[in-house]
């Protein structure tokens, strides 16, 4: 049985098209998205990089790590003194979505969100629901779904002309908690994943501490999985 009510087109991992759609979400334009051609070079990258999006193609070997890693945690049920926001994927193939929201909701990027916008909206109301709640209020959102369906409209790629038809592609969010850590926030899983990464206090997320944590998702594949690609949210103005 389907899990999911709702389906998406999928969003192009595009840094113009996510970019775009942050825009109309309502992120200060000091903040862009940006392709990481390599995770080994990055001296010439804007900097700093707020979060990391990481996207590859789901494998057998990934799906597996997922099971057994959650296998052994419980379901995040949100508030208290955390300070995350992490939204629990309800809608089919907007893995894209829940990325970008992820990655401007949480740690220093969501000081960029302007007044009177969707994400200041989110940022007001869904900090303090539970994850159930949150996500069918995201679910719901008219004014996000067509947003989003404008963004999904945009790109190089051909736009599949069924919502349900299932891709390969998954995005994950890394972002900088405000105690330094790594957080892994992916609205497939149980809820945030501390990486147990612990960063220096003016790191970024384009630091070595981060790109270990991007280069064992590509070591667990072991030569396997070559389609990977990484965005960074980085200040730009």
């Amino acid at each position: 049985m389907d899990k999911y009510t709702k389906h998406f087109i999928p969003l192009e991992s595009n840094p113009d098209v996510f970019t775009s759609l942050i825009r109309q979400l309502g992120l200060s334009e000091a903040l862009s998205f940006r392709e990481v051609w390599s995770l080994n070079d990055v001296t010439s990258f804007p900097r700093p990089a707020l979060a990391l999006i990481l996207i590859f193609p789901t494998s057998e070997t990934y799906e597996n790590h997922k099971s057994a890693e959650d296998a052994t945690r419980e379901d995040y049920i949100g508030g208290g003194a955390d300070d995350i926001i992490w939204f629990k994927q309800t809608i089919n193939n907007a893995c894209g979505l829940y990325a970008i929201l992820h990655a401007v909701c949480n740690g220093e990027a969501a000081g960029f969100v302007q007044s009177d916008s969707i994400l200041s909206e989110f940022l007001r109301h869904y900090r303090s629901l539970q994850p159930q709640d949150s996500a069918q209020a995201l679910e719901a959102s008219a004014s996000l779904e067509a947003i989003y369906n404008e963004a999904a409209m945009r790109g190089d790629s051909t736009v599949p002309e069924d919502a349900q038809e299932e891709v390969d592609y998954h995005y994950v969010c890394f972002v900088k908690h405000r105690h330094s850590h790594i957080l892994e926030l992916d609205g497939d899983r149980k809820g945030p994943i501390d990486k147990g990464v612990l960063l220096k206090h003016d790191d970024d997320m384009l630091s070595e501490g981060s790109m270990n944590v991007v280069r064992e998702y590509i070591q667990r594949e072991k030569g396997g999985n070559i389609g990977f690609s990484l965005m960074a949210l980085v200040r730009t103005a």
